[in-house]
């Protein structure tokens, strides 16, 4: 399956756990352990809270990075649950998907009164 294909069903997910939780006003690990069982239920593979090892000039860090949900191995989904969003979010999706060599991104913000404007893809070379 296609990056786009996978980021079609994420975003019909996303609505779908928005609309069933009543929007806005819950944790970001709510929002994300939710959007996980309901990638699952239609059949996608999820990875949540995935350790990502860093090397830095040849040499591996004591620290990873953790990656909210990684979706078909190929779609990095982070999740947010936040009134002032801050596009520094999208920065550090990018940085993400530049460390791991893929290719798409998304942060969702379920912290929007309006989940469409808390939706934002973050393409690396795509």
């Amino acid at each position: 399956m296609h990056e786009n294909e996978i980021s079609g069903i994420v975003v019909d997910a996303a609505y779908e756990v928005y609309r069933t939780l009543g929007g806005p006003g819950l944790l970001e690990s709510i929002y994300e352990e939710a959007l996980a069982w309901e990638l699952a239920n239609r059949g996608l593979k999820v990875e949540r809270q995935v350790s990502v090892p860093v090397v830095y000039k040849g040499q591996k860090l004591g620290a990873s990075l953790r990656i909210d949900l990684l979706v078909e191995g190929k779609v990095i989904v982070e999740c947010k649950s936040t009134v002032d969003y801050n596009p520094v979010f999208e920065s550090q999706t990018l940085t993400y998907l530049r460390l791991t060599g893929l290719k798409l991104g998304l942060v969702i913000n379920f912290g929007e009164r309006m989940l469409k404007r808390g939706i934002h893809r973050v393409v690396n070379g795509l």
